[in-house]
């Protein structure tokens, strides 16, 4: 199986009513894993990319609040491309994908929910130390 189908888009619960929608969210129900932080991204100039990492042991839920964006998800085998337009659907990342995320309407706000709090040691900024470290755990599994 390919980390990148850990990588599940998930349909959220949507209330709609005369006065707008709203869409519930739940630690370790809708988002798989206790929420430790949240923070959102916007403002975001045309044609700006975003991400451009990984991370070590940190799992992200990331939804488009307003607007849209792609994610551009990479497990060091293959990559996927995914379109988040929608305000009720939320994309899960876990730990060790790679994710550029580009394509930013006008507006678009990405809000993210973050298994842990910030820790700038759990990046990886390079993306052939990402290469070298999921070929080093994939070593470590055929060893066993």
């Amino acid at each position: 199986m390919s980390r990148l189908d850990e990588c599940t888009l998930t349909k959220l619960k949507r209330m709609e009513g005369p006065n707008g929608s709203l869409s519930p969210l739940y630690s370790g129900v809708d988002i798989p894993f206790n929420i430790k932080r949240a923070y959102y991204l916007y403002d975001i100039p045309g044609g700006a990319e975003r991400g451009g990492h990984a991370h070590r042991r940190l799992q992200q839920f990331v939804v488009a609040a307003s607007g849209s964006f792609a994610i551009t998800l990479d497990d060091g085998v293959g990559r996927r491309k995914i379109s988040l337009d929608r305000s009720y659907y939320g994309l899960y990342l876990p730990s060790m994908i790679w994710r550029e995320i580009t394509d930013f309407c006008s507006g678009a706000i990405c809000l993210v929910f973050a298994s842990s709090p910030y820790d700038e040691a759990d990046y990886i900024r390079d993306y052939q130390e990402f290469l070298d470290a999921v070929r080093g755990s994939a070593d470590e599994c055929d060893d066993a």
